[in-house]
């Protein structure tokens, strides 16, 4: 029998000031922090998923004697992430953006009807809101 993937369980970021990160996804988005290390990353829970936010210089270590041997790992430059919002979610999640002084970089429908608003984060990563119905999904 062949194992069936579920769906994507963590996605990652990566950006070099973890307290800004964690002020966008906590104070602006209400993301709640599940996990941190000081100076190498920080954790966000994000209904079923996790979003994780590394600093990439530290996550490109190797685990050290006493670490559990997870991979190091990084990237340089902007990363994307599409969060999932209900439908009748949208104008007021361009709003809650708008009130804590967010930029809109896009908003716009695609050509077959979801809707997606994209802005930067503090580390110029783009973060999309939509829809499940953007990938054909049920909400």
């Amino acid at each position: 029998m062949r194992p069936v993937i579920q769906g994507v369980l963590e996605a990652a970021l990566y950006a070099d000031d973890l307290e800004a990160a964690r002020r966008f996804y906590t104070g602006v988005l209400g993301l709640p922090e599940v996990a941190a290390q000081d100076r190498r990353h920080v954790f966000f829970g994000c209904g079923q998923s996790v979003l994780l936010v590394f600093c990439p210089a530290a996550s490109r270590q190797p685990p050290g004697p006493d670490a559990l041997p997870v991979p190091s790992h990084g990237a340089d430059g902007p990363g994307h992430v599409c969060l999932r919002v209900a439908r009748a979610d949208m104008d007021a999640m361009a709003a809650r953006l708008e009130h804590a002084g967010i930029v809109i970089e896009s908003d716009f429908r695609w050509p077959h009807g979801p809707r997606s608003i994209y802005v930067r984060d503090p580390a110029g990563n783009s973060v999309e809101f939509a829809a499940a119905e953007l990938w054909g999904l049920t909400e």
